[in-house]
């Protein structure tokens, strides 16, 4: 894994420009069944992938905190919003909660997280290769490609799938 996540970066900053030309054909004229197909394709790259073996993510990117997701998690740990935010987030040039630093606070050494039945939605939903209408979050894809072996991975077989 080590090895995939090195090369990961380079790979996807090859694949930018023809990946950016794939996304703007889809936007255009995205097949009827595109949310079914990327859902088949979310499932069969995550029964091969294990999010454990990797926690890129996690390791380098913070997610966005919704009110929802401070409310859950502050009162998993015990704590009130406010001291929850205080402790680990901060507003960031979008007017966002995110965390005070990655890696995430919440990764533990074996790449569990500990707050995972409470983790923030976007945590949940990454790397919303499995979302409906898809083809509108193109920019958010491409970007994950570079930090998610699995995303790297469906984008590929899209379009491998998906040729013209």
């Amino acid at each position: 894994m080590e090895e995939i996540l090195k090369n990961l970066p380079e790979k996807a900053k090859d694949k930018h420009k023809e990946n950016k030309k794939f996304f703007s054909k889809l936007r255009k004229k995205a097949p009827k069944d595109l949310d079914r197909q990327m859902q088949e394709m979310h499932q069969e790259e995550f029964s091969r992938t294990n999010c454990l073996d990797c926690a890129n993510c996690c390791k380098t990117t913070g997610p966005l905190f919704t009110n929802k997701d401070i409310e859950r998690i502050s009162k998993h740990l015990k704590q009130k919003p406010q001291q929850f935010i205080e402790q680990y987030l901060r507003i960031d040039e979008d007017n966002d909660y995110v965390l005070q630093q990655v890696p995430c606070t919440f990764l533990a050494a074996d790449n569990y997280c500990l707050i995972y039945d409470v983790r923030p939605k976007a945590c949940r939903e990454f790397p919303h290769t499995d979302r409906k209408d898809f083809h509108k979050i193109s920019n958010l894809t491409i970007k994950n490609t570079a930090i998610c072996p699995a995303a790297y991975n469906i984008v590929e077989e899209m379009k491998r799938r998906m040729k013209n």
